[in-house]
């Protein structure tokens, strides 16, 4: 008999990713559409090129908080267009398969349990680092059945309004976003930097990967962004050492590349706000399935509930 595979797909706030995957958790046949345009259509054009008979199931995380039941996003502050949208529904309907969507931090927390950098532990917290700031809990081997929004708790009482709704989250201080917006602002105020010259002088352009790359070369407006958000990120470390106590905090998502400037800084912030014997137990380390993790984890938690994995 072939073997069955699980189209495993990850939404994230800027890629839609998507692959077959095996019971192993190998990744087979990996494909990325952009979901800033139309994610469903990008969703349905990825089911459609990977579908075949050996394709038993629909594994789908997508960042925001999800009715796991019903398969329908409830509120995705980066994606609005997908809120609402009975994913289970259509998709069980069209291509008459298992479909199991869920939160895109939770599958990558999942996942890196299932065959990642968390194998060992018993409990952690995964950190997905990117447009905004997602999060999974491990908690005695298992997924915890909690929102985990981390990345929505307040670090800033009187800060500004997130799209969620809320004040100071930590996300507008610590992700992708808020080392764009802090490099702009600093430059509409006239301060030098190398980063003048990206995208033809054209500096809303500017990306945090360019950031960190003019932070490597020296600049210290794109150095001082980078630390800034890491320390922020470094509040976030603290509390979810201080109220969880994890064995480890695993990070995945772009901004894990600039782990020698962003991540280091969060983890001196976090060294000074945390508990001692906390902080001291607690392993800040990279995924080590990458952006593969979300993918392979949605596929991985529909498997566990087929009994095949």
């Amino acid at each position: 008999m072939s073997e069955k595979y699980i189209i495993g797909i990850d939404i994230g706030g800027t890629n839609l990713r998507a692959a077959l995957i095996s019971g192993r958790g190998e990744v087979v046949g990996k494909i990325k559409e952009t979901s800033k345009v139309n994610v469903n259509e990008s969703l349905q054009k990825a089911v459609e090129s990977l579908f075949s008979d050996n394709v038993a199931g629909i594994g789908i995380g997508v960042a925001g908080l999800v009715d796991k039941n019903e398969g329908v996003v409830l509120c995705s502050p980066n994606l609005h267009e997908i809120e609402g949208v009975k994913l289970k529904e259509s998709l069980n309907r069209q291509f008459r398969v298992s479909v199991l969507v869920e939160n895109d931090a939770n599958t990558a927390a999942f996942g890196e349990k299932w065959i990642g950098a968390g194998r060992e532990f018993d409990s952690f917290v995964l950190l997905t680092l990117g447009t905004g700031i997602g999060s999974g809990i491990i908690y005695k081997g298992q997924l915890a059945g909690c929102a985990a929004e981390i990345g929505h708790m307040s670090i800033n009482a009187d800060g500004e309004k997130c799209p969620c709704g809320n004040y100071g989250c930590l996300e507008l201080y610590a992700a992708a976003n808020a080392i764009h917006a802090k490099a702009v602002a600093a430059l509409e105020h006239g301060n030098e930097s190398l980063l003048r010259e990206c995208c033809q002088e054209n500096i809303y352009k500017i990306t945090a990967e360019d950031v960190y790359k003019h932070a490597l070369e020296g600049d210290n407006l794109s150095r001082e962004a980078l630390k800034e958000a890491g320390r922020y990120l470094g509040i976030g470390f603290a509390n979810i050492i201080n109220i969880i106590s994890p064995e480890a905090i695993i990070l995945t998502g772009g901004l894990v590349g600039a782990w020698n400037i962003y991540v280091q800084e969060a983890i001196k912030e976090a060294s000074k706000r945390s508990f001692k014997a906390l902080f001291d137990k607690t392993q800040i380390i990279p995924s080590l399935l990458g952006d593969d993790a979300g993918m392979i984890g949605a596929a991985g938690l529909l498997f566990s509930a087929e009994g095949r994995s």
